[in-house]
């Protein structure tokens, strides 16, 4: 053994003795830190689940793998990084003595190759990502980088290392082959045997490459044991907690419901809490709960989320990683006051560190602490609040950052939290919530219109809609949850009716409760109003028990047009049995699903428009796509009707159109709209190739939310008073569908077939519509009064036969419609609800009529409150966008359902 053998054994023993005591002690620093949040008791079971969930995700990669590029290469990197560990003991004895390995396993093929692979695999990966970091760096790009506002540095150290660690392994191997110690197969030591060739035989060569692995291994230890907030180092063992305990135990994201409010690990009764001893919210970081600081500690600062994130993507201050990153520093610099005793309450007083030795316990607190603790949570630069009120009141809820995290970090939940104690403890919010409240409590909708309004939607109708008189027969299936939009905004109204007339010419029994319904409390919610919102729920959960009265569990079915309905009352009205109410069961699903399934079994048949070929672009609803995951069913109906081409953001990536998270009633005021962005990457997307940009654009913007619809819509008005998209118009999925099946009514009841037809429908070209050729729509949806006196008339006459005597008679002429035998439903919690919900057609199924003239729906320009003159209440923001039939934005020619 040689001086330098010695030497470098010392010198990395000592440094592992060091890097393992830095380590244990700052580990329990950063559990007792975590511990300092509330408790959670949802966590921890079932353990067969969680773990599963866990593996999947880390040795899956299938978060990471969303982003297959990078997805790939980090999964070499981290295999690599849990599978060298082995060879980092071998290497703290080949410092000592470089001929030594593994017994048994050291020179066995099979081991060996796997070692080359790790090794070969760590320097594959970690290079790949290296070089998109530089591609991506924020000193170049600025915002538009997914890294900017990541620590940069602490970036580089961890890629340097890991690059280190890939390297060293081979070298090692092929020192040890140069020196003739090391009789591998030659097939297990693919780059390390030609490595061998050019070095020279030195065992003292070895042993430097042997320190060199372990050295930048105990640094690496040693760094971040000074540095607990360093997430992109801490990642690699806080994800496996993280992810296991993450708050849905089947694995599912935390999107759709929000998290209960909680107050020392129970749901809060709001009858019942006291804010003098309860947790209202979030207003101070130990208000999180333990796995809310799990969350903060274990952010890889990689940025998806703030890449995803539609308000950062349009100049908002807000960006979700910023946002974790801030919250976290934020709780480890006050941590020692915390563990120190130290406790305020609302009032800012200290009620934690009291008695006669207050003053020598306060004073033993590093100062650095104790200034950190008087920073208020939220708060702007004068009071040096940790998250500024622009970045919380900024946020859609649209869960793009949830989606996109690759450890299941919650971000929305603790965003509504720290809502939800602004609003009920500190109320300070945007001023035009306080009309949206208002309007919520007092009149049971958002726009504050008369509640014996909600079925004029119904009005001038060619077929009566069927309202629930008080006791629901048994042969409905499906309550028609109109929704408030759907039942007062006027563009939403178009949606409703011709999504009852499609059910009506189906023959699918529904209900509409009209006066009974009442709104479902969501943008309450999502403002942080958690007791307007129980109210609101418990009162309509107990309506809807009242109607459901005497059905079973998977017979309460309802149909709604409204994703924020649909995931309130399917994901959230649940959670009010934990209040010790009886909560609210229901199997709820999208319209877009139900038509899907009546296209699928022939109850509808869309015909193709022979003399136009419809160009569409989707817009997934976020409250549809991310939170209850439907993306195909809207994409096969448009698919039908039109010419489907995708955006670049879409499914899963959507961008949000800027009115989730109650953004929908408040201003505007920062940065670029949403929505205009939005609806600029739809004109590009519908503007023909080689065209003039979005002034090139033509055909149609579907959507499946009335929200979306308002905002999209406002979006394109502004781009066409620019000369923009002026031969674009957005349409709900239901009117597009509409429009298609009603161009059959023009084969319907001519004078020499009328006795034989009996009013089947009849497809009016020549190609046969299936669902792999997609056909054009009409442009907007209006039946062609000329093609057809009977349906000009509205006087269609129903086909007698039950069951499939429309689909029949299109199929004789050509039309066929979607194979039924695929799958109609992407969740697997609405499979129950959709099946056999196709009937026979009803007695009557006229067409649709022109519309009825209805009233604007009440909401007002910007920062104004008014009382209309039917005696409603006030009316708050819709985000400056003020509905009236003549400027509603939405570009329609003709609308069909109006």
């Amino acid at each position: 053994m040689t001086w330098v053998q010695y030497v470098l054994g010392i010198v990395t023993v000592l440094s592992a003795v060091v890097a393992v005591a830095l380590v244990w002690r700052t580990v329990a620093s950063m559990v007792s830190i975590i511990r300092l949040g509330q408790a959670d008791g949802t966590r921890t079971g079932p353990f067969g689940a969680r773990f599963a969930t866990m593996l999947k995700e880390t040795l899956g990669h299938t978060r990471m793998l969303k982003w297959s590029h990078v997805g790939v290469f980090h999964w070499l990197v981290m295999v690599g990084f849990g599978g060298l560990f082995l060879a980092l003991i071998e290497a703290f004895v080949e410092v000592w003595n470089p001929t030594w390995h593994l017994p048994l396993i050291g020179e066995w093929g099979p081991y060996s190759l796997w070692v080359e692979l790790l090794g070969v695999g760590t320097v594959v990966g970690i290079l790949p990502l290296i070089v998109y970091r530089q591609v991506s760096n924020p000193a170049r790009l600025g915002r538009a980088s997914r890294f900017y506002g990541s620590h940069m540095g602490r970036a580089y150290f961890v890629e340097a290392i890991v690059f280190l660690e890939g390297v060293g392994i081979l070298v090692v191997r092929a020192g040890k082959m140069a020196l003739g110690a090391f009789d591998a197969p030659n097939w297990s030591t693919f780059v390390a045997g030609p490595l061998s060739t050019v070095l020279p035989a030195s065992p003292n060569l070895v042993s430097v490459f042997a320190a060199v692995k372990v050295l930048s291994a105990t640094l690496w230890l040693i760094v971040i044991a000074a540095k607990p907030t360093m997430g992109v180092a801490w990642h690699r063992f806080t994800a496996f907690p993280n992810i296991y305990f993450k708050r849905e135990d089947d694995g599912r994201k935390a999107l759709g419901n929000v998290k209960p409010m909680t107050s020392q690990g129970k749901v809060l009764d709001l009858e019942e809490a006291d804010p003098d001893t309860d947790t209202f919210g979030a207003g101070r970081v130990e208000d999180f709960t333990w796995k809310g600081l799990l969350d903060f500690t274990t952010c890889t600062e990689c940025g998806r989320c703030q890449s995803q994130c539609p308000a950062w993507n349009t100049e908002k201050p807000l960006s979700p990683k910023l946002l974790v990153n801030a919250l976290r520093d934020h709780a480890y610099a006050k941590a020692p006051y915390l563990l120190a005793g130290g406790r305020k309450d609302m009032t800012g007083d200290e009620v934690g560190l009291t008695g006669d030795d207050a003053e020598a316990r306060l004073a033993a607190i590093p100062e650095a602490a104790v200034k950190e603790a008087e920073r208020p949570l939220v708060g702007g630069e004068d009071v040096l609040g940790v998250i500024d009120p622009d970045v919380l009141w900024s946020c859609t809820t649209c869960g793009a950052c949830v989606e996109q995290c690759p450890v299941d970090i919650e971000h929305v939940d603790h965003i509504v939290d720290m809502r939800r104690y602004q609003v009920m403890i500190e109320t300070e919010f945007p001023t035009e919530l306080s009309g949206l409240f208002k309007n919520l409590e007092n009149k049971g909708n958002p726009w504050g219109s008369n509640q014996k309004d909600r079925l004029a939607w119904t009005q001038d109708l060619p077929f009566e809609v069927p309202v629930f008189d008080g006791e629901l027969s048994a042969d409905t299936e499906y309550i028609f949850w109109v929704g408030c939009a759907g039942a007062f905004d006027d563009n939403a109204k178009k949606t409703t009716r011709a999504t009852a007339e499609l059910l009506h010419r189906a023959g699918v029994n529904y209900v509409v409760l009209g006066t009974e319904e009442t709104c479902t409390g969501d943008p309450a919610r999502r403002a942080g109003n958690e007791f307007l919102f129980q109210m609101m729920a418990q009162q309509t959960a107990e309506m809807l028990n009242a109607v459901f009265e005497g059905r079973e569990p998977g017979t309460r079915k309802m149909v709604t047009t409204c994703p924020h309905c649909l995931n309130s009352l399917s994901r959230e009205y649940p959670q009010l049995s934990q209040n010790g109410d009886g909560g609210g069961h229901y199997e709820v699903i999208h319209h877009t699903q139900l038509l899907n399934k009546l296209v699928r079994t022939g109850k509808l048949v869309p015909v193709a428009d022979p003399d136009s070929s419809t160009n569409v672009t989707y817009h997934d609803p976020c409250y549809l796509g991310r939170h209850n995951e439907v993306y195909e069913e809207p994409r096969e109906l448009v698919s039908a009707v039109g010419t489907l081409t995708e955006m670049p953001r879409h499914g899963d990536r959507s961008m949000c159109c800027g009115a989730g998270g109650a953004r929908m009633w408040m201003e505007e005021r920062i940065g670029q709209r949403i929505n205009v962005t939005r609806t600029t990457e739809a004109l590009e997307t519908l503007s023909p190739a080689g065209g003039d940009g979005a002034a090139a654009a033509a055909g149609t913007i579907a959507v499946g939310c009335p929200f979306c619809r308002t905002m999209i819509g406002d979006g394109l008005t502004q781009k066409q008073a620019g000369g923009e998209g002026e031969q674009v118009q957005v349409q709900d999925v239901a009117q597009m569908l509409l429009a298609s099946v009603r161009r059959g009514d023009s084969a319907v009841a001519t004078p020499a077939d009328e006795e034989a037809t009996e009013g089947d429908v009849e497809q009016t070209t020549s190609a046969p519509l299936t669902e792999n050729t997609p056909a054009g729509a009409a442009d907007s949806g209006a039946a062609d009064a000329s093609a057809s006196p009977e349906a000009a008339a509205g006087t269609v006459k129903p086909a007698e036969a039950p069951g499939d005597a429309v689909a029949e008679k299109a199929t004789a002429a050509g039309a066929t419609a979607p194979d039924a035998d695929k799958s109609e439903v992407t969740t697997e919690m609405n499979d129950a609800a959709v099946e056999g919900s196709g009937k026979s057609p009803s007695d009557e199924a006229p067409a649709d009529t022109a519309g009825p003239s209805e009233p604007p729906t009440g909401s007002t320009e910007a920062s104004k409150e008014s009382t209309g003159a039917n005696g409603s209440g006030p009316k708050p923001e819709t985000n400056g966008h003020a509905r009236t039939d003549a400027s509603s934005g939405t570009g329609e020619k003709g609308d069909s359902a109006s």
